[in-house]
C-alpha cells in the first residue's frame, strides 16, 4: 500500500511555515488523542500517521529531502521514523509542539501528565496450596498479603531532570540529519516525579508496607503449578502510577486415596477374594463424598469401574470428568492353619480354575478402553 503525502496527512500545503505545519500537526493529535477515543485503533493509527508526518516536514532538513526525493528520500524510501514509534516515543518526542513537557495534561485531565501513567510496580508472588476437593469445585481464599502502598502525607514535585516526562532525550547528528532517542531518566526512574517530603519511617520511594486481607476467587479445573494473576494487587507504584499484579501459583495438595489424571480422579479399590467372587457393596471415597458402588459376583481384577461425573470441572467448559475405580483383589500374605485347611479344599476344584474367555479383556485393553 502506498504511503500517503505527509502533507496531505497535516492538511497544508508545501509552503507552509513551521508555525503553520505544528499548529496543523497539534490540531490533529488533539483530535486523535488516545485518551480522547479510548479502545479506537483507527484513532490511534491516525495519531501515529500525523506524527510521523510532522517528524519529517517540521524538521527543515528531512523536509528538503522529502521536497526533492519524496519518501524515497527519507531513510532509504521507507518513510520517516514516527510511524513506527510507540506511543510513548511520540508523547516525548513532540511534547515541545504543545508548548511544554506535560503537552497532554491540559487537555485530557493529566491522563498523560508524564510518565507516571506508565510506571507499574513490582508483582508480588504467592504460593497457594488446594485440596483436591478444592480444585474440583473451585473455591474463595482469604490471604493476608503485605504490599507496598503509597505513604500518607507523602508529597511530590515534578523531576528536574526530565521536566516531569520521565524520560531524558538524546540528539545525535548522522548524515540523515539527527536522530533522536529516549531513555528512562535515571533521576526519576521514569516516574516523572521526586518526593519533595516524606514522613519518617517511609521509604525513599515513599511507601509503605501494610498488611491487606484479598479474597481469591480460584475457578474449578487449576492445576498443579498453573500460575493466576490479579490485576493491581502487587506494589504500588511510586508516584501513583500502575500498581503490580499478585501473582498465585498453585500447588495440588497430595490426597490420601485419589489421584488426579487430567480431569479424572483415578482410586485404587483393594477388596478380598469372597467380595468378588459373591459379589458385594463397596463404600468408596469421591471428591463429593464417600458413596457405595456394586461389585457383580464374579468381578475379575484389574476391572475399572466408571464414577459418570465424579470428577474435576473442565477449567475452559463445562465439562466434569469421571472418577475411574480400579478393582484390585488383595491376597493375604499369611494364612491361619484353618484358612490353608479350607482354602487347600477348593484348589483343585474345576470353578477355581482360570479360564479367561473373550469379553475378559488384558491389561493393555483396558488401559486403551478407558484412556
Amino acid at each position: 500500500m502506498a504511503k500517503r503525502d505527509f502533507y496531505e496527512i497535516l492538511g497544508v500545503s508545501t509552503s507552509a511555515s513551521p508555525e503553520e505545519i505544528k499548529k496543523a500537526y497539534r490540531k490533529i493529535a488533539i483530535k486523535y488523542h488516545p485518551d480522547k477515543n479510548p479502545d479506537n485503533p483507527k484513532s490511534e493509527e491516525k495519531f501515529k500517521e500525523a506524527a510521523e508526518a510532522y517528524e519529517i516536514i517540521g524538521n527543515p532538513e528531512k523536509k528538503q529531502r522529502y521536497d526533492q526525493f519524496g519518501h524515497a528520500g527519507i531513510n532509504g524510501g521507507g518513510g520517516g521514523f514516527g510511524h513506527h514509534m510507540s506511543m510513548d516515543d511520540i508523547f516525548a518526542q513532540f511534547g515541545d509542539v504543545f508548548g511544554g513537557h506535560n503537552p497532554f495534561e491540559s487537555f485530557f485531565g493529566g491522563g498523560r501528565s508524564g510518565a507516571s501513567w506508565r510506571m507499574k510496580g513490582s508483582d508480588l508472588r504467592i504460593k497457594l496450596s488446594l485440596s483436591l476437593e478444592e480444585i474440583a469445585t473451585g473455591t474463595d481464599k482469604k490471604i493476608k498479603v503485605k504490599r507496598k502502598v503509597a505513604a500518607r502525607g507523602v508529597t511530590f514535585k515534578s523531576c528536574t531532570t526530565c521536566h516531569g516526562t520521565g524520560q531524558v532525550r538524546k540528539v545525535v547528528n548522522t548524515m540523515l540529519g539527527q536522530m533522536v532517542s529516549t531513555n528512562t531518566c535515571p533521576h526519576c526512574n521514569g516516574s516523572s516525579q521526586i518526593i519533595d517530603y516524606r514522613p519518617p519511617g517511609v521509604s525513599p520511594e515513599g511507601l509503605e508496607t501494610l498488611e491487606e486481607v484479598i479474597t481469591l476467587k480460584i475457578p474449578a479445573g487449576v492445576t498443579d503449578n498453573m500460575q493466576l494473576s490479579m490485576t493491581g494487587k502487587g506494589n504500588e507504584s511510586p508516584g501513583g502510577g500502575t500498581p503490580g499484579d499478585l501473582l498465585i501459583l498453585i500447588e495440588e495438595m497430595e490426597h490420601p486415596s485419589l489421584k488426579r489424571d487430567g480431569n479424572n480422579i483415578v482410586h485404587d479399590l483393594y477388596v478380598n477374594f469372597i467380595d468378588v467372587a459373591l459379589g458385594a457393596s463397596i463404600e468408596v471415597p469421591t471428591i463429593d463424598g464417600a458413596v457405595k458402588i456394586k461389585l457383580d459376583p464374579g468381578t475379575q481384577s484389574g476391572k475399572i469401574l466408571r464414577l459418570r461425573g465424579k470428577g474435576i470441572k473442565d477449567l475452559n467448559g463445562y465439562d466434569k470428568g469421571d472418577q475411574l475405580v480400579h478393582v484390585n483383589v488383595w491376597t493375604p500374605k499369611q494364612l491361619t492353619k484353618e484358612e490353608v485347611q479350607l482354602l487347600s479344599g477348593l484348589r483343585n476344584s474345576p470353578n477355581f480354575k482360570p479360564n479367561p474367555g473373550k469379553n475378559d479383556k488384558g491389561f493393555f485393553e483396558k488401559i486403551r478402553e478407558f484412556f
